[in-house]
């Protein structure tokens, strides 16, 4: 049983490896995306089991890394997170990589509070405030026009309160977990559930190269990413996290302009300004507490 830290030291570490994961994941989303009319959605949550868990595997080194402590809550917290996937990749059929992260950015709202009852977490106010900010930002982002709102958007917020619930328990896995157990797992889930998921949704074998480059980008992009979330959740509380949830947006506007041609409105940018000045805000304020932090020891 480890013990949960809240220092600035391992916060700003834990920020460092969170921001880097989400830019990560963010590739694989768009690969998934791409993909998904190749191979439909079971194709893909199978393929990202395959080749995301064997990332995880080279990565663990160790195959003892990959024992799990508390079985029944690891697979639970995957089995929940693969009901994410599956309500992302059914949006991504009929929306844009950007709308889609709008509608989540409600999760890093919901993980901050969550994170006082579930954790125990003291939330100080600034942590608060940037997320509050941040979700301020998503507001903005949302198209006056009212086209976001779609029937796809009902799975996908159910999605959002999933993914909510599955970051906090990463944080609670942390204390006895290591991250190459908890994200391969995850990844591992996505086999069963997306060999179940061919009865709604069929799929066909990936043909052709560049879809397997893409597939394997996909799984190699999200063991990564799931290992530094893992990582980043062991060291710094779910407040201190949350806000950069919202990163997603900026590098998903950008690729989705460069892949998809999705071009994002001017509320889109105008609110990627506020989400990033949010978070660099947290990143300050984390600094200057280490600074503080380091000035009491010394006196």
């Amino acid at each position: 049983m480890r013990d949960l830290t809240d220092t600035a030291a391992d916060a700003i570490r834990g920020i460092g490896l969170v921001a880097l994961g989400y830019l990560i994941i963010t590739l694989g989303d768009v690969a998934a995306k791409w993909t998904l009319p190749a191979v439909g959605v079971a194709g893909a949550m199978i393929w990202r089991g395959v080749f995301g868990a064997g990332t995880v595997v080279a990565l663990a080194g160790r195959r003892a890394t990959l024992r799990p402590v508390r079985v029944g809550l690891v697979l639970l917290r995957s089995f929940l997170h693969t009901l994410v996937s599956l309500a992302w990749y059914v949006a991504w059929l009929s929306m844009s990589l950007v709308d889609t992260y709008a509608v989540g950015f409600v999760a890093p709202l919901l993980m901050t509070l969550l994170a006082i009852p579930i954790l125990g977490e003291r939330i100080r106010w600034r942590r608060i405030l940037s997320t509050t900010v941040g979700f301020a930002g998503v507001l903005i982002m949302l198209r006056p026009e009212g086209d976001l709102w779609t029937p796809a958007v009902l799975p996908l917020l159910a999605g959002v309160v999933l993914l909510a619930i599955s970051r906090i328990t990463m944080r609670v896995l942390a204390r006895t977990e290591t991250p190459e157990c908890i994200s391969f797992f995850l990844l591992l889930m996505h086999l069963p559930v997306g060999v179940l998921a061919l009865c709604w949704f069929p799929s066909t074998l990936p043909s052709g190269t560049a879809v397997w480059v893409a597939l394997v980008g996909l799984g190699a992009c999200n063991g990564v990413a799931h290992w530094l979330f893992s990582r980043a959740y062991a060291l710094a509380p779910v407040g201190a996290l949350a806000p950069y949830e919202y990163t997603t947006m900026l590098w998903g506007g950008a690729l989705g302009f460069l892949v998809f041609a999705e071009v994002p409105s001017w509320n889109t940018i105008a609110g990627a300004v506020v989400v990033a000045a949010a978070g660099l805000y947290n990143l300050h304020r984390e600094r200057m507490r280490r600074r503080e932090e380091r000035a009491a020891q010394t006196s």
